[in-house]
């Protein structure tokens, strides 16, 4: 009796073991209050964070919504630029660093920014559409050409349930032509926040997922053309906890303690990945969506290809 016992057990423990489990995800905690849309970024071997500054941001001393960067390595911040521009997204390629922004939420033009020096910024036009409302954007390379995710708020008769999620392809990474409306991700539900990454020939792409309550947290999808979608089985790949109110910057004042300890949380959001020394680095918000957030971090131990797969077991 007891070596059936035993090897009942043994059984039990090795099914659990060999069951798929999804990449192990440490929350880090809280880095800011009142900033949402932030990047992990390399450039020039360097780690960076690029942070949308909103107007209301208590350290915002310049009245309107800018843009600039923060080394990692030595706290440094770029100068401002983008001034009054909102919802920002960096991409490198080469030496070169790309941003992309709109001038008012739900513009119907996004512009580009870009810079070999992070100090001195050309800016044009980089997507036009007929009347659209635009939100927040993402770019990868894929191959020989480059794509973006930009998030659609209106008109209802393109967004279906706002928001929804459309592509384009640019050659140059400033002159972008969106690709057929079948190519969308999904006019049936809230789909927004989009972060995209191309890995042996799919697209991942995270985004958030709208859920009773009402609360939000992040999905992951995969697809080979933007058309036909997978979902991971083990999503949402984050939820928001505890853990969001840790504090991961010393230099938080007693005041913004408080403010994070005392903080409603019903979110985890506006998920960007970046790959840095063989882990894969996450920054996102919490808080409550209705204007009082946070920006927190989170890390894989393990490159970025090993945690968009993992997902997929």
């Amino acid at each position: 009796m007891k070596t059936s016992l035993s090897l009942l057990i043994l059984a039990l423990a090795f099914t659990a073991y060999c069951e798929p489990h999804p990449p192990k995800i440490e929350k880090l905690g809280t880095v800011e209050c009142d900033l949402v849309e932030a990047s992990p970024i390399v450039f020039k071997d360097r780690l960076y964070r690029f942070e949308y500054v909103r107007d209301r941001y208590q350290h915002n001393e310049l009245g309107q919504a800018y843009f600039h960067f923060v080394d990692q390595g030595n706290g440094e911040k770029s100068p401002p630029f983008a001034l009054g521009y909102h919802l920002g997204t960096a991409f490198t390629e080469g030496d070169r660093m790309y941003v992309y922004g709109v001038e008012i939420w739900g513009s119907s033009v996004v512009q580009v920014f870009s810079s070999d020096d992070l100090i001195e910024w050309a800016s044009k036009p980089a997507l036009l559409t007929d009347d659209w409302g635009l939100y927040n954007t993402a770019v990868a390379k894929a191959d020989d050409r480059f794509v973006m995710a930009f998030e659609v708020g209106e008109p209802k008769e393109v967004v279906g349930n706002r928001f929804t999620i459309y592509f384009a392809e640019s050659k140059n990474l400033l002159d972008w032509d969106i690709l057929p409306m079948e190519c969308v991700y999904t006019k049936e539900k809230y789909s927004a926040c989009p972060d995209l990454h191309f890995i042996d020939g799919q697209f991942y792409m995270t985004y958030l997922e709208a859920y009773p309550g009402p609360s939000y947290n992040p999905h992951l999808l995969r697809s080979k053309d933007l058309i036909e979608w997978e979902s991971s089985p083990f999503n949402p790949i984050l939820s928001f906890s505890e853990e969001d109110k840790m504090i991961a910057n010393p230099k938080l004042t007693a005041e913004e303690r408080k403010h994070i300890a005392e903080a409603e949380n019903i979110n985890n959001s506006d998920v960007e990945l970046c790959e840095w020394k063989g882990k894969t680095l996450i920054s996102y918000s919490w808080g409550n969506q209705r204007g009082v957030e946070f920006l927190a971090e989170a890390q894989y131990n393990g490159p970025l290809r090993e945690f968009l797969k993992g997902f997929f077991p």
